[in-house]
């Protein structure tokens, strides 16, 4: 996406200030309605001084879940921040964020105003796309949310080479389980998503991307060695190597042994495939990986690879939005790349 402060930058170049102004309120505006709290003045008309970098500050500080977090992700001092923050409810009276030991939640208004703030973002970035070819040097940037095997076994390529054949473009990358994916798109939070076929896509636009099975792997003397076609239940009594804690296929794979009712026992974690399997093959234990990655390293006899016999493990990949044919052009471009490739 555009960044927040080069889009703050241009405006300010035009105006001194960004002013969003509502006018004839009678009891309150909407955002009062939804059970916000007003300060004993109601005015009957409100100037909100708000700027793109504040709702980008209240949006990562919202998808983060605390204050310090999200001023970091904007690139700000924690002060700085906070500042903004009560700035922009001292400016209606109206508190945004419900502040507890753990972090911060929206108030009723302050998700009225996340939605409105990621329309206003996004018409923004829209419009810098549409003038980019007017302006030397402004970049557009695609958001891309992912699972973990699409991120390491199918995008680096398709990615390098769209970057490479549009140099005024950049993507934002990150890797999310696929509920929290189709959540953020539903949010208008991001531009694509690639997502298992597991997830509920409903209201969301899908097509498909590829086929990623999911096979088990163990050393060659292991006691499920000669075992044709084991479930996952069956596996649940031994050791696993791990991908991350926060991994998106983790995440999904600790998901189905709690389904079958027993807890994984993970020996150790490591980054990547190529790191879980190299230990596996060394006698580590278990592990559960994408078929593409065992296919990436051909023949390799050092391990052995089965499939799991549950209909979870037969899984495909999506790629999903909101609307495709609503997609700024940036968007589309890396939307037929990935389906090219």
């Amino acid at each position: 996406m555009v960044e927040a402060n080069d889009l703050a930058a241009a405006a300010d170049a035009i105006a001194p200030t960004m002013e969003l102004r509502h006018t004839e309120i009678p009891g309150g505006s909407e955002l009062a309605r939804d059970g916000a709290r007003w300060d004993n003045k109601k005015p009957e008309g409100v100037t909100m001084h708000f700027d793109l970098t504040d709702l980008r500050l209240y949006l990562n500080i919202l998808d983060t879940g605390n204050i310090t977090a999200g001023a970091g992700l904007s690139h700000l001092s924690l002060a700085a921040a906070s500042a903004r923050i009560r700035a922009m409810e001292a400016s209606l009276g109206i508190e945004f964020l419900q502040r507890n030991r753990r972090g911060v939640t929206p108030t009723p208004a302050g998700k009225a105003l996340a939605q409105h703030a990621r329309v206003l973002l996004q018409q923004a970035e829209r419009m810098q796309q549409d003038l980019a070819d007017y302006a030397k040097g402004v970049k557009g940037q695609v958001r891309l949310l992912c699972n973990t095997t699409a991120i390491t076994e199918y995008l680096p390529e398709l990615l390098a080479d769209f970057l490479r054949e549009h140099p005024n473009l950049d993507i934002d990358l990150q890797e999310l389980p696929s509920a929290r994916i189709t959540h953020a798109l539903r949010q208008g939070a991001a531009d694509l998503g690639i997502v298992t076929d597991a997830v509920d896509t409903h209201t969301l636009e899908t097509l498909p991307f590829r086929d990623d099975p999911l096979v088990l792997i163990m050393p060659r003397d292991h006691p499920l060695a000669d075992v044709q076609t084991p479930r996952l239940s069956d596996t649940l009594f031994h050791d696993y190597v791990g991908l991350p804690a926060n991994s998106a296929l983790a995440v999904y794979l600790e998901e189905q042994a709690l389904h079958a009712g027993i807890r994984m026992q993970i020996r150790i974690r490591a980054e990547g495939f190529d790191g879980v399997i190299r230990m596996v093959a060394r006698g580590a234990g278990l592990a559960i990986v994408p078929l593409a990655a065992i296919q990436r390293r051909g023949v390799d006899q050092s391990f052995k690879s089965v499939a799991l016999n549950d209909d979870w493990a037969q899984r495909k990949l999506l790629l999903c939005a909101r609307s495709f044919t609503s997609l700024p052009g940036y968007a589309r471009a890396l939307l037929e790349a990935l389906l090219a490739g």
